[in-house]
């Protein structure tokens, strides 16, 4: 899967936390953390792992999540707040 095109192609549901099916926890933030951690085991590290500004970036590898992440998860990513960003090729999302 190619994760930039994907959230792209669902950008239209960003935030849209009242859309998630079976949301692994009732805050957004929590919940895209849960799924991550789900998808990504990493045992002994801080999901954050930067901070710039008012947004922060996730420590998830974004090579091994397209590999093992479905268009769902990805969806429920995006409606949890979790935005792409192309120019560090990681996950991030706003505070």
């Amino acid at each position: 899967m190619d994760l930039q095109e994907a959230f792209e192609r669902h950008e239209d549901e960003y935030l849209n936390f009242k859309m998630v099916e079976k949301p692994m926890h009732n805050r957004p933030d929590l919940c895209a953390f849960l799924l991550l951690d789900k998808l990504l085991p990493n045992k002994g590290r801080d999901m954050v792992c930067a901070a710039e500004h008012d947004e922060f970036f996730l420590d998830a590898d974004c090579e091994k999540l397209a590999a093992v992440a479905t268009e769902e998860d990805i969806l429920t990513l995006i409606r949890c707040g979790v935005r792409y960003d192309s120019d560090t090729d990681s996950l991030a999302m706003f505070a």
